[in-house]
């Protein structure tokens, strides 16, 4: 049985799969693909920055930084968004996530018109 679940696991944290936030520090690879709501950003510190912010699913929560030179849309607290290829970084013992210029962002809630 723990043969099976560990499978599963690396199947479920393998390249081009979305990551439970809560899982991403587990991962082996530099970039990781996740998707989640927005629940707070706030002002960057540096003008190199376009946002910073807090990104969370229901396995966790990690800071979302995104740099100005990526050219990605800004984010919108409340928005469920997902990010392909962020890339890992530490920072005093926790993993954060930065969305680069090879970092893609989806909204899958922007622009239904039914609603």
């Amino acid at each position: 049985m723990s043969a099976v679940v560990g499978v599963y696991e690396e199947l479920q944290t393998g390249p081009g799969q979305v990551t439970p936030i809560g899982k991403v520090e587990d991962v082996n690879r530099k970039e990781v693909s996740i998707e989640g709501r927005v629940t707070q950003l706030w002002d960057a510190d540096s003008p190199a920055i376009q946002q910073v912010g807090l990104l969370e699913d229901e396995s966790g929560r990690t800071k979302v930084t995104v740099w100005r030179k990526s050219d990605q849309p800004w984010l919108e607290e409340g928005e469920r968004v997902q990010i392909r290829g962020a890339a890992r970084n530490w920072y005093e013992g926790r993993v954060s996530l930065a969305v680069t210029g090879w970092s893609s962002m989806f909204f899958p809630e922007r622009g239904r018109w039914w609603e």
